[in-house]
């Protein structure tokens, strides 16, 4: 039924757990797992006259790093299971843009990503990656908790 599964992973506890339902529905599927890690850029904002400008190569080394382990985390599980994967690192300000942007590009037929389940005011002001991802695909997406 699903020969291209698109999984987001930002190396949360909520995207690790769900690394193995992911590999598991790979499997049963006979399907390939495309894992993306998508690195967000340093957020500048311009300052005044005498502002101090910080390091934005340094901060967008370590995000990429970060972001290059969860896949390679995700990469080792998937060879372990048998499960064809390929990773795919981007870098984006708009996570959710970039994943429906994946999924049509690699011919995904399936969405599997991790919810982090903030309520109330975190919410609110956080926003929800998964909410807009599913406002802004026509596929399945599958969200975990």
């Amino acid at each position: 039924m699903f020969a291209n599964i698109l999984f987001p992973t930002d190396g949360s506890p909520q995207s690790e757990k769900a690394t193995n339902t992911a590999l598991r529905l790979a499997q049963l599927h006979g399907a390939r797992l495309i894992a993306l890690s998508v690195a967000q850029p340093f957020p500048f904002v311009p300052l005044a006259d005498g502002g101090i400008v910080p390091d934005t190569q340094v901060f967008e080394n370590q995000i990429n790093a970060a972001a290059r382990g969860n896949l390679d985390k995700v990469s080792a599980a998937a060879a372990a299971a048998g499960v064809p994967c390929e990773t795919i690192l981007s870098t984006s300000h708009s996570p959710y843009e970039e994943i429906v942007s994946v999924a049509e590009k690699h011919n995904c037929d399936l969405i599997l990503m991790a919810s982090h389940g903030r309520k109330g005011l975190n919410k609110l002001f956080l926003g929800s990656e998964t909410q807009k991802v599913l406002a802004h695909t026509h596929l399945p997406v599958l969200v975990l908790r």
